[in-house]
């Protein structure tokens, strides 16, 4: 039996070594690095940003998929081409999400922000704690991540708004949708939690017109994407005073330039795209379970709506 050929695309060496190193486990496949003899000759494909031109370096795909959950890091003419994409759908990374965005939260409502800057400045003082149940959490992005960070939140007894593209129903969450209901999804928080997916119509989304909807003093977590923030516009709301302060994971250009204002920002927090990872052997077996779907002509898991990028 002819093994089937996947190419492993990563510009993360490590990570590509490792996707590599889990699928020696299964007998019916061989991985290879796109600079391999085979990899033109590869049915499928495990990628990470990987190069521009996959599709003609690996004409004969018959699926890719994403080694995230997110797909925006592939190239644009994966969209517009015949190959299916998938992405990975992990509970433990989407429970990483939450315990970051839990961490962020309580980095607000806890004053922890307040305390590490007195801390600076040598100062003792104490802030009236604020329960759970006086702090208001709003969530943009309803999909897998993002309901079940609101599920979360609301299970722990934080009053919680979420918005999506289109209607979505959750218990115990107030759920609004497009454009018409994005004021009244923003004028009662205390945080704002991005995880949207990057699309046309979300790039760019956390800058002035958005900001300038929520409460003054709103605090922002974005571990979505970094093109979803203005950078600057983001810097002037924290400059003013619109923004009380940020927990930023995702940046626009990654590793974050050295000069870029936000390392230094008083009010920012900055982390290294760390908020969560879907773990290497979900990754592998989701693949794994998928080229076995393609070969036997059933649906896929975790199909991409290329229309909708996500």
């Amino acid at each position: 039996m002819n093994k089937s050929i996947v190419v492993v695309d990563c510009d993360d060496p490590q990570l590509a070594e490792e996707i590599c190193s889990a699928l020696a486990d299964y007998t019916e496949v061989e991985a290879v690095l796109p600079s391999h003899p085979s990899a033109q000759a590869a049915h499928y494909a495990s990628c990470w940003f990987p190069h521009p031109e996959l599709l003609t370096h690996c004409p004969n795909l018959k699926l890719v998929q994403a080694a995230s959950a997110g797909v925006d890091h592939l190239p644009e003419a994966l969209f517009t081409s015949d190959v299916p994409l998938c992405r990975v759908v992990d509970d433990n990374f989407r429970h990483g999400m939450f315990e970051y965005a839990l961490w962020g939260v309580l980095h607000f409502q806890r004053y922890f922000d307040r305390a590490i800057h007195n801390q600076q400045q040598k100062r003792w003082q104490l802030y009236a704690q604020r329960p759970s149940h006086a702090f208001r959490v709003g969530i943009m992005g309803l999909g897998e991540i993002g309901s079940y960070l609101a599920s979360q939140f609301a299970s722990l007894g934080y009053p919680v708004s979420g918005w999506a593209r289109s209607e979505k129903t959750l218990a115990g969450v107030d759920c609004f949708a497009g454009p018409d209901q994005l004021d009244a999804f923003c004028h009662n928080l205390d945080v704002l939690i991005n995880v949207l997916p990057l699309t046309a119509q979300t790039r760019g989304i956390l800058g002035t017109p958005l900001l300038n909807r929520l409460p003054q003093g709103t605090a922002l977590i974005n571990c979505g994407r970094g093109d979803h923030m203005v950078n600057h516009e983001v810097i002037a709301a924290l400059d003013s005073g619109q923004l009380g302060g940020a927990v930023i994971d995702v940046f626009p250009i990654e590793p974050l330039p050295k000069d870029d204002p936000m390392w230094t920002h008083p009010n920012v927090i900055v982390t290294p795209h760390m908020a969560s990872s879907a773990q290497v052997s979900v990754i592998v077996s989701q693949l794994i379970d998928n080229i076995a779907r393609v070969e036997q002509h059933r649906p896929l898991r975790n199909h991409v709506d290329k229309h909708h990028g996500y």
